[in-house]
């Protein structure tokens, strides 16, 4: 059974569902680190919100950790680096509370034009300041929203609505996308230099961090409003406090603050500023909503493999996992073989996938590939960071995908480039689900393999075949397999060997020694 621990606090249908698939859900939160590293030792699953911290330190504690579920969008709590490396896909749930966030940073808009925060307080004083807040109305002004992704999007939509213009900046905004949602796509200087009202739907990340500086607001419009319903990181507070002091900035409403809980702020006490604490989810919906999706994705990727939602993996649909199945074990076996036949010095890799299996997801095989092919040389390599790891080695990785394949109904080719030698290897599926080898550096051959082999390349000349099994019977390795090719005849030749236990290193030796060998490796499947 599959152990979950749930560190922040969760509708309770997040445990009924991960009961319902056979995963054991334990709910403990407000650990301090020592508690949270002994209850996540031996859990294959962790849901959390944003105050658990999962750092790089308690990961390196959790070796049976697989995947990390963030009950909302943002995961800058956990250390997906770090994660990424130990192999642990992280999770988020972006659609679960992109219309509770939406609303949210309309609301705050609202209370910024019309200072409905400080009106209330001064009328419950029993003050009548009629004279003293007036607003602006939201009808025709020009709304810019940074990020126009699932919340962004929505904001738009209901900015447009209340009749508002509608600007945004995004760097993967397509036109047609902009088009579709009916707002203006503009670079951010133009979106600053325009806008009347600024909110921020970004991620936080070194590219973001601090993107409302005193440059930023210096080239906005006089009397400029700013909400920041998104990450506290990406405004630079004390810029903003001075923004508001010269007037350049005339409000700013915020949910999200550098340091949270955030019980001091330079911003604290700001006439012009309206302030929450990040309740840009705390809808009872948003919240039964990401409980519910978290539990759903992590439960899947448990059961089932399937991927959803995640930062550092591609995504795999139950479906998909079936489907993929059979092909992953395929990859497995060539990224595993040329793995144990080239040494060192990889600096290419490239995968062709042909036929059935061009028109899956690829991207979950690529990866499993990889994992099996760099596993050899490198510790705790696998599907999920196996693309960062080539990527930190400098070793450019290639896809080639067709839909049709001459020969097969589906194969799979993949070439290395190492040190100026190039290595290849190709294998199909027979009957739809059990992995054959086709073709190894450039020679037909049909193989299965089995969990130990020994390759052998040779010249072809008569006689070679017969003592290389003469002298694994007179060594007492049994064969159990004998899979031959060559290139032409008098060429280069090679044979696949399936034997019942691996030969000693001794009996190798010997079988290098023989004439005509040109190369003998044992592979370990």
């Amino acid at each position: 059974m599959f152990k979950v621990l749930i560190a922040d606090k969760l509708s309770a249908k997040a445990q009924r569902i991960f009961a319902a698939r056979g995963i054991e859900a334990a709910v403990k939160t407000d650990l301090d680190p020592a508690a949270f590293a002994a209850a996540l030792a031996d859990c294959e699953g962790l849901a959390v919100r944003s105050s658990t911290q999962v750092t790089a330190e308690i990961l390196a504690g959790a070796p049976k950790l697989k995947v990390i579920g963030r009950a909302g969008i943002g995961v800058d709590n956990i250390d997906v680096a770090a994660a990424t490396r130990r192999g642990i896909v992280v999770m988020n749930t972006p659609h679960g509370n992109s219309v509770t966030t939406a609303e949210h940073s309309l609301a705050m808009m609202f209370a910024l034009a019309r200072q409905i925060p400080a009106a209330d307080r001064s009328t419950q004083a029993g003050k009548w300041e009629k004279n003293r807040f007036m607003g602006v109305e939201l009808t025709g002004k020009t709304l810019g929203i940074v990020g126009c992704g699932n919340i962004g999007s929505i904001v738009a939509e209901r900015a447009l609505g209340l009749r508002m213009k509608v600007v945004g900046h995004d760097p993967y905004l397509a036109p047609e996308r902009a088009r579709a949602l009916g707002i203006e796509a503009v670079g951010l200087d133009e979106l600053l230099a325009r806008a009347d009202f600024i909110t921020l739907h970004l991620p936080l990340n070194d590219k973001t961090r601090g993107i409302i500086d005193a440059k930023a607001l210096a080239k906005t419009k006089q009397g400029v409003r700013l909400i920041n319903c998104a990450r506290g990181g990406l405004v630079v507070e004390a810029d903003l406090k001075a923004g508001l002091d010269s007037g350049q900035v005339a409000g700013a409403a915020l949910d999200v603050f550098a340091v949270e809980p955030a019980i001091a702020n330079p911003l604290f006490g700001h006439p012009n500023v309206v302030m929450t604490p990040h309740l840009g989810a705390a809808t009872h919906e948003a919240q039964e909503n990401v409980a519910v999706q978290v539990a759903e994705q992590m439960a899947d990727f448990l059961v089932t493999g399937a991927v959803s939602n995640a930062v550092n993996a591609p995504s795999v649909t139950a479906e998909e996992a079936a489907r993929l199945k059979p092909y992953m074990a395929l990859v497995a076996q060539l990224g595993a073989f040329l793995g144990q036949l080239v040494e060192e010095g990889i600096r290419t890799v490239t995968l062709e996938y042909r036929g059935q299996v061009g028109q899956l997801n690829t991207r979950p095989l690529t990866a499993v590939a990889l994992a099996h092919l760099l596993a050899p040389r490198l510790d705790s390599v696998n599907m999920v960071n196996a693309p960062e790891v080539a990527r930190a080695r400098g070793i450019a990785v290639k896809e080639i995908v067709e839909d049709q394949d001459p020969d097969y109904q589906g194969s799979v080719a993949l070439s290395v480039s190492a040190d100026g030698i190039v290595r290849d290897i190709a294998g199909t599926l027979v009957g739809g689900h059990r992995p054959r080898l086709v073709r190894v550096d450039g020679i037909a051959v049909e193989a299965e393999l089995g969990a130990h082999m020994v390759y052998v390349r040779n010249r072809d000349i008569p006689g070679v075949i017969g003592r290389i099994g003469t002298l694994l019977g007179e060594s007492g390795v049994n064969i159990a397999t004998f899979s031959l090719g060559r290139r032409s005849q008098g060429g280069d030749a090679m044979a696949l060997v399936g034997v019942d236990e691996a030969p000693p290193a001794a009996v190798l030796d010997r079988l290098r020694a023989l004439g005509e060998i040109v190369q003998v490796t044992p592979l370990r499947f």
